[in-house]
């Protein structure tokens, strides 16, 4: 489950995808294939599709703190982007999401539902895959367990969409990844693949809150005869504060002059979440989901056993450099500059994270170590890449290479992460590999569709 915000990143990050070996996958080899996948309530245009499966729809809780925000960061500088999935990314902006008629538009709704009338669908549940059976270096089957019960199933094609996490898991626990590494742990390797599990990249976030003095955030909502009178308003009819995810603006921003396209993102929320949600809300509040896009720390997924039902290891080496402790640091400030706009006097109170009492970069140091979280992204774990690559693990057609009849298609082939959440991006992904998969031919290149970039006398 996501939170359905519909962000695709930036242009520039799937010409870097191409830069780092992904033939095929630049910004205009990509964009056709957002545009398929996507309905926008706003109709067609060069950037929105407009007939895709995928419902797509602006916010309808008309919060007044949404206008405060956007209002702010104008008040403080930043430019208003119209659509930050379109020409301009950078400034503030209402959020997309994957919303339909109040109701999630997810994956599943928009491409399984439809699908499960299809002689070809089989439904096979209470399952957990333990390996990929080769023939060689031939990909012909897969070891499951069903209901307790120990069977091999054979296919034309293995195709993983695991994620991030479980389809490296799935290739180490099969015998396709460092060699060294495998033998220890009395895998016999299959085909030493060295970037297997390694270069695994996230979004790393924290909140930025403030006390409200009016009552008018999510407090009440969630709360007594209030939050039932909110559930019985959803069910009855798909309307009410229950329609909404109400990430409904947010923004996009550049931590200093220099970088060439926004490495920090913003999701505004007119309420307060804590320990993910685990702990409701104490007091009329709002805040900020703010963290950078483009970490310069990587990390690295490892199996703890071959034992296919126990979790492996995950390190992901978040703020392992200064970089990246600088830009969070850049990240709290740059929401406190906008909070501090003349937009929010009427609605400001006390700072209750990270706290009045916290300034030195030593104390938002320690403020960030302590609270920011992963938001949810792990990426990057099988990159794709040039077949010369000794680090890619799939090549530009999503073959796992060095072995045949065996595809990754998910999150974790991404070369490096993009700068925005990875929903969008993924969907993309999988629209795109499937005319691969079908022998199709790609769509044409959306060629010549502007893209906004920071003028050099803003890059100094």
């Amino acid at each position: 489950m996501n939170a359905m915000a519909y962000v695709r990143g930036h242009a520039l990050d799937y010409d870097r995808w191409e830069s780092e070996g992904a033939k095929g996958w630049s910004y205009e080899d990509c964009l056709p294939y957002f545009k398929k996948a996507q309905s926008h309530e706003y109709g067609e245009n060069d950037y929105r599709g407009g007939s895709g499966p995928l419902k797509v729809s602006r916010g309808t809780s008309h919060n007044p703190l949404h206008q405060a925000w956007l209002k702010a960061g104008q008040e403080a500088g930043y430019p208003f982007s119209e659509d930050m999935n379109g020409y301009q990314q950078e400034g503030v902006a209402y959020m997309d999401a994957t919303i339909h008629k109040g109701q999630r538009c997810s994956a599943s709704v928009a491409y399984l539902h439809p699908a499960l009338s299809r002689p070809n669908l089989e439904t096979i549940t209470n399952t957990l895959v333990t390996r990929i059976i080769f023939e060689n270096k031939k990909a012909v089957g897969l070891e499951i367990v069903e209901n307790g019960v120990t069977k091999k199933i054979r296919g034309e094609e293995i195709i993983l969409s695991g994620g991030a996490i479980n389809s490296p898991q799935l290739l180490l626990l099969s015998g396709v990844g460092d060699s060294k590494d495998l033998k220890e742990l009395g895998i016999e390797p299959v085909h030493h693949l060295p970037g297997v599990g390694s270069n695994l990249q996230d979004h790393l976030e924290m909140y930025v809150a403030q006390n409200c003095k009016k009552p008018i955030t999510l407090y009440s909502d969630q709360k007594g005869l209030r939050m039932i009178q909110v559930g019985l308003q959803w069910f009855w009819n798909n309307t009410g504060s229950a329609a909404s995810a109400h990430l409904e603006s947010g923004g996009f921003f550049r931590s200093h002059a220099g970088v060439p396209h926004p490495d920090i993102q913003v999701h505004f929320l007119p309420s307060q979440v804590i320990d993910h949600g685990r702990q409701p809300p104490y007091l009329e509040a709002y805040q900020v989901h703010v963290g950078p896009m483009r970490a310069t720390s990587k990390g690295w997924l490892k199996l703890k056993s071959k034992d296919p039902r126990e979790a492996p290891l995950l390190q992901p080496n978040y703020l392992e450099t200064e970089q990246d402790r600088w830009e969070m640091r850049q990240c709290v400030k740059l929401m406190r500059e906008i909070f501090a706009q003349p937009a929010f006097q009427e609605f400001r109170g006390e700072e209750l994270a990270p706290g009045g009492d916290v300034q030195t970069d030593e104390q938002i140091d320690a403020f960030v170590r302590e609270k920011s979280d992963s938001a949810y992204h792990p990426s990057c774990t099988c990159k794709m890449g040039d077949r010369n690559d000794p680090m890619a693990v799939v090549d530009s057609n999503t073959n796992v290479i060095g072995l045949e009849n065996l595809r990754v298609i998910d999150a974790s082939i991404m070369p490096s992460i993009v700068s925005g959440n990875l929903n969008a991006p993924t969907i993309m992904l999988a629209e795109k590999a499937a005319d691969m998969v079908r022998g199709s031919a790609s769509l044409p290149p959306a060629t010549g569709v502007p893209v906004f970039k920071t003028p050099m006398d803003r890059q100094r």
